[in-house]
């Protein structure tokens, strides 16, 4: 598959029911897993591997992955923020939330905007694994500078951009490729059919 696919469809703004139904689909079911990731963060973060304090950023992409594959599923403005705050928002509110409480509606917010940029800088066109790692970046970066100052306002600036190096890293790779190939192996199954992914799957076989 190409890494940087292009919709051959006009620019459209108009949501149909199907769309709305899945970004709320993806939002819920990616909102239990950062509740789960949430929870296994801080023993993770406690690992000898990370006693570099900068580089549980690298632990960061998991909670970027709903924004992007519901950008590359939804391919409308909008698509990508409202899934990943939908997806946050979830995470806060199941039972027994999490650590950060309602500051995580901040964070979605801010992951959600960083990863809708891309699209909306590539006028919602191309949706290959580039573009994806690219959302994944720009959304760490935009999550890391929130968070020197919500989080990680005694580090100096040496370390508050490592952290961002490592986030923005982790987010090309796990919520920007991993959230491409699910979106693929999501085609392949036939589950997105009503979508460009799964057209584009269609005209491939």
């Amino acid at each position: 598959m190409s890494s940087a696919i292009t919709s051959r469809t006009r620019f459209d703004v108009r949501y149909r029911t199907i769309d709305l139904v899945t970004i709320t689909t993806l939002a819920v079911a990616f909102g239990v897993i950062y509740w789960g990731w949430d929870k296994a963060y801080d023993p993770v973060a406690k690992l000898a591997v990370f006693s570099f304090p900068p580089s549980v950023g690298l632990l960061g992409g998991v909670w970027l992955t709903a924004g992007i594959v519901g950008g590359l599923i939804v391919r409308k403005p909008g698509a990508a923020f409202a899934t990943e705050f939908i997806a946050a928002g979830v995470s806060a509110i199941i039972v027994g939330g999490n650590q950060w409480g309602f500051s995580t509606f901040a964070s979605g917010f801010w992951q959600g905007l960083g990863a809708e940029l891309i699209f909306l800088v590539l006028f919602y066109k191309r949706f290959g694994v580039i573009v994806a790692a690219l959302a994944g970046a720009l959304a760490a970066a935009v999550e890391s500078v929130y968070e020197w100052h919500a989080y990680w306002t005694d580090w100096g600036f040496g370390y508050q951009l490592a952290y961002l190096g490592f986030f923005a890293a982790s987010g090309v790779v796990i919520a920007g490729v991993g959230g491409s190939a699910l979106v693929r192996a999501l085609a392949r199954s036939g589950v997105l059919d009503a979508f460009g992914p799964g057209r584009e799957q269609a005209h491939e076989v």
